[in-house]
């Protein structure tokens, strides 16, 4: 039996079979793992908003990639990551930095062994322990002699922040403008477009207050789980920024392969 091709490759449709067959095939192998978590987006987006958009940028990225000559699969999401920013608002709910980092390197040094040449961590969750957690498990892993790679597209480094939008650059971005724009080119129902349109503009320098000490959304003001501006939300915006992010996510396997498209 025949593997699947292009946008088709997702491991969790995809039989044992198959998965032998595309780990036989000779170009470089890559493994996108989505990252996301489960936590308050304001009143306007879903609690899944980051492993939404993680799965979203982890599909464009396969597409990008395929494109340079290699086979990228996509694993199953992670809902759950390393969360007590938003743990005042119900239904948030998250794992510690040691069960994220036990289970990040399980995974990896298991994909390695399949015959992966390395895992992409695809994360969407700005949470700065979060964001540590998966630094440290890149260290970790390539300090561990494991086989292959386990490659972290952190957006949040200033040469890839960039490329993203004015207000992901001001740090005030938690299911504003740009999440919102996000969810909304990926599926226009999850969004509660007219709760969205009536929230007020709500600028908050996240990065200020994390320097201050701050430790959670009630901490810096957000008392409905969001700043930035939701209502200027558009799916246009969304598309580009999607294109964005899977080009952040390709150069940082190409950087690591030493890759170069014919």
């Amino acid at each position: 039996m025949s593997a699947p091709s292009g946008a088709a490759w997702e491991l969790a449709n995809m039989t044992y079979v198959e998965v032998e067959a595309a780990l036989a095939r000779p170009e470089p192998k890559i493994a996108l793992l989505p990252t996301g978590s489960t936590e308050a987006h304001g009143p306007h987006l879903p609690l899944a908003t980051d492993s939404i958009i993680s799965v979203e940028m982890a599909r464009r990225a396969a597409d990008q990639l395929a494109a340079r000559g290699m086979l990228a699969v996509r694993m199953p999401p992670l809902h759950y990551a390393v969360t007590d920013w938003a743990a005042d608002f119900a239904g948030s709910a998250g794992i510690t930095p040691a069960t994220a980092r036990a289970t990040l390197l399980e995974l990896a040094t298991r994909y390695a062994t399949l015959g992966f040449d390395a895992t992409v961590l695809i994360n969407a969750h700005l949470e700065p322990d979060n964001i540590a957690t998966l630094r440290g498990v890149t260290r970790d892993y390539a300090d561990s002699g494991a086989p292959g790679k386990l490659l972290f597209p952190d957006k949040t480094r200033r040469r890839f922040a960039a490329r993203l939008t004015e207000e992901f650059q001001s740090g005030s971005c938690h299911a504003g403008q740009y999440e919102t724009s996000l969810v909304l080119a990926v599926d226009p129902s999850l969004v509660r477009v007219a709760v969205a349109q009536r929230l007020p503009k709500h600028h908050v320098a996240l990065h200020e207050h994390i320097a201050r000490g701050a430790a959670s959304f009630a901490e810096c003001g957000l008392d409905q789980a969001y700043c930035g501006d939701p209502a200027e939300a558009s799916a246009a915006e969304g598309h580009a920024t999607y294109d964005a992010l899977a080009s952040i996510v390709v150069d940082t396997v190409l950087e690591a392969l030493e890759h170069r498209s014919a």
